[in-house]
């Protein structure tokens, strides 16, 4: 019997909860986002089925584009409560198997298990979640987390696949760092200053130059990825977030600095009273500002004291809106407050 780490990731999630409770879209393009109207400006795609996707629609996308591309779609509001409750019965069905569940957010989870035969058992995953809620997965097998994780772009969609130590390079040797897990696009931009450009390159690069580039923690980490090294430990404690945040695209900029105060203690109350509402403890809070230029930028402030007052978690919002020099009209303004974990609070 050998350890093996299945990665489990619910296709279209949120397009495919939808189908699920509306049978007659089942081969429908449906576009969820916003208030799910694409004559509405400044609402952005959350999730494109793969009808949709076909006609180029993607995540992130606004939505008036996404009709223009696909001016038949079925367009939705989102529903989080719905989508929580279909994460939950997914992640309980999952308990039923013989696997460790560690959740990592509403559509997907890393599955721990013994089993000589892991495509059998990412066979049952898949037919348990199918049939049981209606819900289509694929599924990465790997001997760490990294390598699961992987695995899982190839087993798209509806799939399964495995990746292993002996499959790494020959996959993902010639593949560009940013294809990685955890390598976004600044990091992949900062290697290739430094002539790094494939994951070939980053596992053979030289220790020395990535941390004194990135550190003596990120860059070591960065030679792991590039080598498919991952962890292997599976945490079965139940998911909890450390951060919750709310954003606000508005329908014309705002100019004067008092409409963007008012906004954005809107905002902050609203997020503080959800994570009040959830028994949690604010630590940490963010505001991030977008201009109508696009330019964005977040700035974070610790609360002298780890906090469930509202008013102070609104408070500190203005005054990190106070640190940024705003010259041009705002588009977006977002609040982001990281929790204290449960644990610390015992």
């Amino acid at each position: 019997m050998t350890d093996w780490i299945l990665h489990v990731d619910l296709d279209q999630f949120l397009a495919a909860v939808e189908k699920r409770r509306r049978p007659e879209l089942r081969t429908v393009p449906v576009i969820v986002g916003g208030a799910g109207d694409p004559t509405r400006s400044r609402q952005v795609v959350a999730c494109a089925s793969y009808e949709a996707r076909a006609f180029g629609v993607h995540a992130g996308m606004p939505l008036r584009a996404a009709a223009k591309k696909c001016p038949d779609a079925v367009f939705l509001a989102n529903d989080s409560p719905a989508y929580e409750a279909a994460s939950a019965q997914v992640m309980d069905l999952l308990r039923t198997l013989p696997v460790q569940v560690e959740v990592w957010g509403w559509d997907e989870a890393f599955a721990g298990a013994e089993t000589d035969d892991p495509e059998a058992l990412a066979t049952t995953i898949r037919t348990v979640l199918g049939e049981q809620a209606q819900l289509s997965c694929s599924v990465g097998i790997g001997d760490n987390k990294l390598r699961a994780k992987m695995a899982t772009g190839y087993a798209k969609p509806a799939g399964i696949y495995r990746v292993t130590a002996a499959e790494w390079n020959g996959l993902l040797a010639d593949r560009p760092t940013s294809a990685l897990w955890g390598i976004g696009s600044r990091t992949a931009a900062r290697l290739t200053e430094l002539g790094i450009t494939t994951v070939g390159q980053l596992a053979s690069a030289e220790p020395n130059l990535l941390a004194t580039a990135f550190g003596p923690t990120t860059g070591p980490w960065l030679l792991r990825l590039g080598r498919g090294e991952g962890e292997t430990a599976i945490r079965t404690e139940p998911w909890e977030a450390r951060s919750r945040s709310k954003v606000k695209t508005f329908p014309a900029d705002l100019t004067e600095r008092g409409e963007m105060q008012e906004a954005l203690t809107g905002i902050a109350r609203a997020v503080a009273a959800e994570v009040v509402a959830a028994d949690r403890v604010v630590e940490r809070v963010a505001v991030t500002v977008r201009t109508a230029s696009f330019y964005t930028r977040t700035k974070i402030m610790k609360l002298a004291t780890p906090t469930t007052d509202i008013d102070t978690i609104a408070e500190a919002a203005l005054v990190v809106l106070d640190r940024f020099e705003v010259h041009r009209p705002v588009r977006l303004l977002g609040v982001r407050v990281e929790l204290v974990a449960r644990r610390e609070r015992s």
